[in-house]
């Protein structure tokens, strides 16, 4: 059995920039602690030695002392734990905190406690964020499309109906939009788990479906050489938004897009290089991609699919490009990481 009561850390540790503990996994009780916890959690190393963790731990929040405990006694069966948990400072102040806890070679278990309450917070705002615009915007594209039919119908001059026309089409737009929210959503978020497809593959797979929409449209696929990557929903959308921009932008009847595969000559990464010979995409919508970029209500489209290009793409660990010819035909360029063939 450890000596738990002479326990310390290391004088080394009050030089990191993250809070370190070392507990007792059978009672609890904080041994040592670094000058980061001691700032964290807002009480004294030899003031948290006399605290319960029922104490330092936020009573409005689900997660109770009692797993606290659990988690300690896991991390000590040799049992790794990482999880977030709401502490109550010394000064009253509730905080969030990420632990990870690792179990010593004496028994002991050490916490590793770092500060999230930005994140966190902004991280909740975020998704009220999303779910607010998502419930918005298709409610809000509902309610054009019923005004704008029954408008249509009771209209008796053309110019209403063309008004009424006009609404319908815009809820459409509006109702595209909120799909396209959530896909830039489950790109913020990781997506799905995604598996090695050889990409040809995976690109026929949203052609198909493109056709089955726009029949008059053709989808020509060219395969320099065979290359997988990572194919998951994010990869479908971004493929699916490429392809469609080429058909419904197009001002031919029967428009044709072109799919190159191969290796980028530069860093043999996966190069999927869509091209149409559609009207160039305007400067200011290219300009509002960039990060960086000042953008007002007039400065970008309506739509937001090369957003979600752009946010798919890059969640995969990948670069979008876009080329556009001042006077005909835009290219479209998905880099990716390379994978080797599934076995």
């Amino acid at each position: 059995m450890p000596c738990r009561t002479d326990a310390t850390l290391r004088a080394a540790y009050d030089d990191l920039h993250v809070g370190i503990a070392l507990y007792d996994p059978e009672t609890g009780a904080v041994l040592d602690a670094n000058d980061g916890l001691e700032s964290t959690f807002g009480f004294t190393a030899d003031e948290l030695r006399d605290l319960s963790v029922e104490t330092y731990t936020a009573n409005t929040h689900s997660f109770s002392a009692s797993e606290f405990h659990e988690h300690l006694r896991a991390s000590a069966d040799g049992e790794s734990q990482s999880f977030v948990w709401r502490v109550k400072r010394g000064d009253g102040e509730l905080v969030w905190v990420r632990l990870h806890l690792s179990r010593r070679a004496d028994g002991l278990v050490r916490a590793e406690v770092r500060d999230v309450t930005d994140s966190y917070h902004t991280r909740r705002r975020e998704e009220l964020f999303w779910r607010l615009l998502r419930h918005n915007l298709r409610n809000g594209a509902n309610v054009l499309t019923g005004h704008g039919e029954r408008i249509a119908d009771a209209a008796e001059s053309e110019a209403v109906r063309a008004s009424a026309a006009i609404v319908r089409d815009t809820a459409g737009g509006l109702g595209r939009m909120a799909e396209s929210v959530t896909e830039i959503e489950q790109a913020m978020r990781g997506g799905t788990e995604g598996r090695v497809r050889r990409v040809a593959d995976a690109i026929r797979g949203v052609a198909d479906d493109l056709a089955a929409d726009h029949p008059e449209a053709t989808v020509e696929l060219a395969e320099r050489e065979r290359m997988w990557t990572v194919v998951d929903e994010s990869f479908t959308h971004a493929v699916a938004h490429a392809l469609e921009n080429g058909v419904v932008h197009a001002e031919r009847s029967a428009p044709v897009v072109g799919v190159t595969v191969g290796p980028s000559p530069n860093t043999g990464r996966v190069e999927i290089r869509i091209e149409d010979d559609n009207p160039p995409i305007p400067d200011a919508e290219l300009r509002a991609l960039d990060d960086r970029a000042e953008t007002t209500t007039t400065s970008h489209g309506s739509g937001v699919g090369l957003f979600v290009m752009k946010w798919c793409i890059e969640s995969l660990g990948g670069e979008l490009a876009i080329e556009s010819d001042d006077r005909r035909g835009n290219t479209i360029r998905f880099y990716l990481p390379p994978k080797a063939p599934p076995t």
